[in-house]
Formats: C-alpha cells, structure tokens, sequence
C-alpha cells in the first residue's frame, strides 16, 4: 500500500495560485482527481513524482520527500502522460521499453527477458521491433504504460490517458489500468471510468472542494460544472 501525503501544499506559476492549501493523505489503491481545465488536477498528478515541486508545503511518498529525495520518489512513482508522443523516446517499441531500465543496474540478458515478458503481457510482443511513432494511438498509449510498467513502480499516475483516444482503446487502458496490483491516481475527464474507483477528489480554482467516494464526488462535479 502506498501513502500519499501533501501538507498544506500551494502552487504559485507566474504569479498566480496553480493549487492552493492542498492537503490529503492517500492510502487507497484507486484514487481519481476530476475537475476542469486548468483547475489543477494535473498539477496535482505531477506533485506526486516530483515533476513540479510545492511553491511551500510538503508532499512525501512513503515517507519520501519529492523535494529531498526526488530520484526515489521517481523510482517508486510511474508516470504516464496524455499524449504518448511526449513520453516515447527510442526507435523501436522495445527499446523504448528497455530505455526505462538503462539504469536498474541489470544485465543485457536480464533487461532483455523483463522487456520481452513486459510487451507480451500487454499485448505489444508482435511489435517490438517496429517504429514506435508509427503505432496506432491506443498501441502508443499502451506503449507508454508498458514502459512505465516495467520498472514496477509502487505507484502509477496517470494524467487523462485515454483523452486522446477512441472508445475501443480507452476500454483498454481503463481495463489495463484496472487490473494493476499497483496503486493508481488517475486524472480524467471521463466520468465513467471513475465508477469503480475507491475515492474521487474534485479539483476546482486550485483547490480539492470534494473528496468521497465516486456515488458522491461525481454528481456533486456535475453540479458545480451546471452551476
């Protein structure tokens, strides 16, 4: 189980308030964050691996400091992008998921097996040494994953995942994302994917305004985003 802990946490960006007074304490394996454009939800995914770091405040994973101690948050802390153009950064599919272990201090032959394992359980194996920018969108989205997957990260966080993508391939991301045994923030504008999920904090002008379980959270977006 991992813990998420943010204190008291602001983030100020050209001048203005990004999040303000943030503070959560996260043990639960499903955990989405809803809200509008520009609210702050995706600010809030990116403290949770030390992408942006607090203006003041704290935030820890497992007792880590993303300010102090960001390589190891990093390690533990997964982070999957909206658009995987932006994330995918070899040739070929399975170098880019053998990229994300350059520095796990594991042997040729070892990095190997992990990747091949890796793209077979995703379903990539018959693509791997095809070029990776030339996938079909929900294939580079499933890439993105694999490649975070494979360091086995305590915690993935994913920021809108399935934005880009049609209903078929966002069915598969939301199964695959679904069926980790690893703790999952998911950022989305996608309503029903969040049903299942364990808790839902609404993110609104830079502050969390409603955190409960998804019976609750959702419709009390709707009505804040009708007001």
């Amino acid at each position: 189980m991992t813990q998420i802990l943010l204190d008291d946490v602001h983030v100020r960006r050209e001048g203005r308030h990004v999040l303000r007074g943030v503070t959560l304490e996260i043990t639960e394996r499903r955990v989405a964050v809803i809200g509008a454009n520009g609210s702050g939800k995706s600010t809030l995914a990116r403290l949770l691996n030390g992408l942006v770091l607090p203006t003041s405040g704290e935030v820890r994973v497992d007792g880590l400091s993303t300010r102090r101690q960001g390589r190891q948050v990093r390690r533990r802390v997964g982070f999957v992008f909206t658009d995987p153009d932006a994330q995918i950064v070899m040739p070929t599919v399975a170098e880019d998921v053998a990229y994300s272990l350059r520095r796990r201090g594991l042997s040729r032959e070892e990095i190997a097996a992990r990747v091949d394992a890796e793209l077979a359980r995703h379903g990539l194996d018959g693509h791997a040494d095809h070029p990776a920018h030339l996938l079909s969108g929900g294939q580079k989205q499933l890439l993105a994953l694999t490649s975070v997957l494979v360091t086995d990260p305590a915690l993935v966080v994913a920021d809108e995942p399935t934005t880009l993508l049609d209903l078929r391939n966002t069915a598969r991301v939301a199964a695959l994302l679904a069926g980790l045994e690893q703790s999952v923030v998911l950022v989305t504008h996608d309503l029903d994917l969040v049903a299942d999920y364990e808790r839902v904090l609404v993110v609104d002008d830079g502050r969390v305004v409603v955190d409960d379980v998804p019976s609750v959270a959702v419709p009390a977006y709707r009505t804040l985003m009708s007001a």
